[in-house]
């Protein structure tokens, strides 16, 4: 019984550990194109959520700044509010840059679409309330 408490308890110090790293902002410059998504910060967002919020999630720290984002596709635009941190490790490693809210992602492309080739611009930074 002892050696099972004990591999669980491994188990779960090793996924904690593995969870943290993908926490970590991206250090140096942040690309400036890539992959974008859309999702639904309501289960993820420190914010209280907005339905119709043009907000984005990022590996950077910088919560409150404003980015405009362009679909290179179409050369439609959104500016967004970054409040939460995203996409995965996993993902970003793949070219993904920057989780954008459902709505945010209506406004420049399909979301049947899912994915889509994006440039990513700051724009000027704000408090969050």
């Amino acid at each position: 019984m002892k050696n099972i408490i004990s591999l669980i308890i491994i188990g779960l110090n090793f996924i904690c550990l593995a969870g943290c790293d993908n926490q970590q902002p991206v250090k140096g410059p942040y690309p400036k194109e890539g992959v974008a998504s859309w999702y639904d910060p309501s289960a993820t967002s420190p914010e209280l959520f907005k339905t119709w919020g043009v907000t984005c999630a990022m590996r950077r720290s910088d919560y409150g700044k404003y980015y405009q984002v362009c679909n290179l596709a179409n050369n439609k635009c959104v500016f967004v509010r970054h409040n939460d941190f995203g996409p995965s490790l996993a993902m970003y490693r793949k070219g993904r840059i920057i989780d954008l809210s459902k709505s945010a992602f209506r406004k420049i492309a399909d979301l049947e679409l899912g994915l889509i080739k994006v440039s990513v611009i700051p724009v000027y930074e704000a408090s969050i309330d």
